[in-house]
């Protein structure tokens, strides 16, 4: 077995026998654990009752992270003409139509969100092998195909979060740094937590939320109620 190092250790310490807590415990524990050389992000995992292979009970969308997530979101959009120049002055950082296709399919993706205006999408469409699989691919369902190219990359740059349930029925996301003061990161963890409820799909039974958990990045997870999760 490895040896534990001294911050590991230490933080495993600090996390044992504490399950079920409030949110607010949850993050003074990861904020005061997160020792980490850079800023970590804090994660959220939320176990969910569905099974997403029925497409009735796929969960996906977007929601806009009140305080931001502390990322530098790099966005792509596929566009030409006016709707490129509207992309290029909201901050873009790369704009292109057969040229961005090209660079996909050589495997260079130098981007966190792909957006798409309607009118691009047969292009876009040859590269749902390559973006798929990233969940990149621009979605009309989550506002990243859209008429709206600026609205749309502000949003990106501004915070949103993209979610979309797995296999397992797991949702992970990133809501926000260790850096950030606690009570931003607990608005931060109930807007996501409440935009996952919202988008609860027709063919969910039972419950549907059945676990939330928080983690930084390089630290232990810790389970919280759902009610603190959702601010009940």
């Amino acid at each position: 077995m490895a040896k534990l190092g001294k911050r590991t250790k230490a933080a495993r310490e600090a996390f044992a026998g504490k399950e079920n807590i409030s949110v607010e415990d949850a993050v003074a524990l990861i904020k005061s654990n997160a020792n980490a050389k850079f800023d970590e992000t804090v994660e959220i995992a939320l176990n969910l009752g569905v099974d997403p292979r029925h497409a009735d009970q796929m969960v996906r969308g977007t929601v806009n992270l009140p305080n931001g997530t502390g990322k530098t979101v790099r966005v792509a959009v596929f566009a030409r003409g006016d709707k490129a120049e509207e992309a290029k002055a909201a901050g873009a950082d790369i704009v292109g139509a057969e040229d961005l296709m090209e660079t996909v399919q050589s495997g260079k993706i130098d981007f966190d969100r792909c957006i798409a205006t309607p009118d691009m999408m047969p292009i876009v469409g040859r590269l749902g092998k390559v973006l798929g699989p990233r969940n990149l691919m621009p979605n009309p369902k989550i506002g990243t195909v859209t008429v709206d190219v600026k609205e749309a990359v502000e949003a990106a740059k501004g915070g949103q979060v993209q979610f979309k349930v797995e296999k397992a029925g797991v949702i992970h996301a990133g809501v926000g740094k260790a850096s950030f003061d606690e009570a931003k990161l607990v608005e931060n963890i109930r807007a996501f937590v409440d935009a996952v409820s919202k988008a609860k799909p027709t063919g969910a039974k039972g419950t549907y939320m059945k676990k939330v958990s928080l983690s930084s990045t390089m630290g232990p997870g810790v389970s919280v109620t759902v009610e603190s999760a959702t601010g009940n």
